[in-house]
């Protein structure tokens, strides 16, 4: 795959370059443990089925939908409170979660694409935990996260022009797919670390190009 004849390479965070689905996942589940076991796997699977989509999201349909349902009597965190202990939870593991191999060399095949990261991770956190691991030095496009959504993010970014046409989004969710696809993104599915169950269905469906990992794109 030549990856030089784009302008711009644009790279979810979780799953892509971060192998911190599960992470996330596991912290979704300490956060919201105060209202019990139930509610708080029923947030897990929303998580995991919504993939891509903004923790201040999720926390709120915790919050109205499922708390309701399944711990309507319990008194627990507020959507600031949770927000905060998952980020407590999120950050260690940020830290210390496996970068994509190869993704050095790859920043070295083209040298002349800009990169950005453009995540439904918090926005300040990713930007601490990448310039604390050296990463923030590969993505000299920006990394953009939430409260924004990823569409509103690509939407913006290619308004400032920033993100150049022809682009190509590196994505493990439906969501990603979605969200480049909508702004006519050329997209790649990397299914290593994705926690889509139904993947392979998934990509066939929609005929989309999928790899491992990004080191694949090297090969």
């Amino acid at each position: 795959m030549d990856l030089n004849k784009y302008q711009t390479l644009v790279f979810d965070c979780d799953g892509v370059v971060l192998d911190s689905n599960k992470v996330k996942t596991q912290a979704f589940y300490q956060a919201a443990l105060p209202y019990g076991e139930a509610a708080a796997q029923a947030l897990v699977d929303y998580h995991v089925s919504h993939g891509g989509i903004s923790r201040y999201k999720k926390f709120a349909i915790f919050l109205e939908k499922i708390v309701p349902q399944y711990a309507p009597e319990t008194e627990g965190p507020n959507l600031e409170k949770l927000l905060e202990n998952y980020a407590n939870y999120v950050k260690e593991g940020l830290l210390n979660c496996e970068v994509a191999e190869g993704l050095e060399e790859l920043r070295k095949h083209t040298k002349g694409t800009k990169w950005l990261i453009v995540s439904g991770g918090d926005q300040k956190e990713l930007r601490e935990v990448f310039a604390k691991r050296g990463l923030d030095k590969l993505f000299n496009g920006g990394i953009f996260g939430s409260p924004d959504t990823k569409g509103e993010i690509l939407a913006r970014e290619i308004a400032n022009d920033n993100i150049q046409a022809p682009a190509f989004f590196l994505g493990d969710s439906v969501y990603d797919h979605q969200a480049a696809t909508a702004q006519n993104i050329d997209f790649l599915f990397l299914h290593s670390w994705t926690e889509v169950n139904d993947w392979e269905q998934f990509i066939e469906k929609n005929n989309i190009k999928s790899l491992d990992k990004i080191k694949s794109l090297l090969d």
